[in-house]
């Protein structure tokens, strides 16, 4: 495969803050790539870099072949980004953002038209077309703003934390969208907080942790390093007391039930390895996660995304 986002070297500081540290990445074309990382990590700053809103303080980005800094408009011409906040007017309609934002990009009147029918269509808004978007749900916001987005077929799409916010069956929704993007030969280059959004769709995944890439793989390779089965002891009430990894042998699952001298315990059970718990090997710490209940409010009737 051919690599379409290439980082070498690249670091970046703001003040006496060291954000990024000579960090090294591609990204094959036609793939979902996956960044994972806590809040604070640089996952936010690799994206600047690679959309050329900010530039590297040493090291080279090339997106398409292009340099960020060099070819900026050339980069800019091949590229969508995604923010974390929904990039929509509230007081037009969804099929009005979509014809205004196809004006300003430069397309004809008709193509603008055509194109508008199309994306409202493909992203399952033709309904609410003509309603005005301060009244549309989080997951509706995010999913026009995505529209925008492709208005001109991008070969490479760059989503900064898309479906933060977003109620389950909203987030669902959408993995479904940018898994048919790339499957159509578009380049998505993903951030995310959520473990099981990179598991889902990812071919590739990195783990960021304080401005350095600590692992990378598909996500059936990361989970493989874990090692075997992880045994989890509950309670009478089903709560989690604690987990033991094992290495897949009767000989490990011995030695961890050994390890397990909880005297609440009610229940022994065996899962297999999760990216949160490759996360934990490879930083020491699990990813903050967002309560589903708390998605779901902040999606039914916020913008942020």
């Amino acid at each position: 495969m051919t690599a379409t986002i290439a980082l070498r070297g690249v670091s970046k500081s703001f003040g006496k803050t060291h954000v990024l540290h000579e960090l090294d990445l591609t990204v094959e074309r036609g793939t979902v790539f996956a960044l994972l990382g806590p809040n604070g990590a640089g996952k936010t700053t690799i994206i600047n870099i690679l959309s050329t809103l900010v530039a590297p303080d040493a090291g080279t980005a090339s997106v398409e072949g292009f340099d960020v800094v060099r070819d900026r408009d050339e980069v800019k011409r091949r590229i969508s980004l995604t923010g974390q906040s929904a990039a929509v007017d509230e007081v037009l309609t969804g099929e009005e953002n979509l014809r205004m934002m196809g004006r300003l990009s430069g397309l004809a009147r008709a193509e603008t038209a055509s194109r508008t029918g199309e994306l409202l269509a493909r992203f399952e808004l033709t309904d609410a077309a003509r309603k005005r978007v301060k009244t549309y749900s989080g997951g509706m916001r995010r999913r026009l703003d995505l529209a925008i987005s492709l208005l001109l077929t991008p070969p490479v799409v760059f989503l900064d934390e898309p479906t933060t916010g977003l109620d389950t069956r909203s987030r669902q929704d959408l993995w479904a969208i940018i898994r048919a993007l790339a499957d159509g030969g578009t380049t998505i280059f993903l951030t995310t907080q959520y473990l099981e959004e990179a598991d889902q769709l990812a071919d590739r995944v990195a783990v960021l942790e304080g401005g350095r890439i600590v692992a990378e793989g598909t996500p059936a390779e990361l989970k493989a390093r874990v090692g075997g089965e992880v045994l989890a002891l509950h309670d009478a009430d089903g709560a989690l007391l604690r987990e033991v990894p094992t290495d897949g042998t009767l000989a490990g699952l011995r030695r961890a039930i050994d390890q397990l001298d909880e005297t609440d315990a009610a229940s022994v059970t065996l899962r297999t390895p999760s990216l949160d718990d490759v996360f934990l090997a490879v930083t020491g710490s699990h990813l903050p996660t967002t309560n589903a209940d708390e998605r779901e409010l902040v999606g039914a009737d916020s913008s942020k995304g």
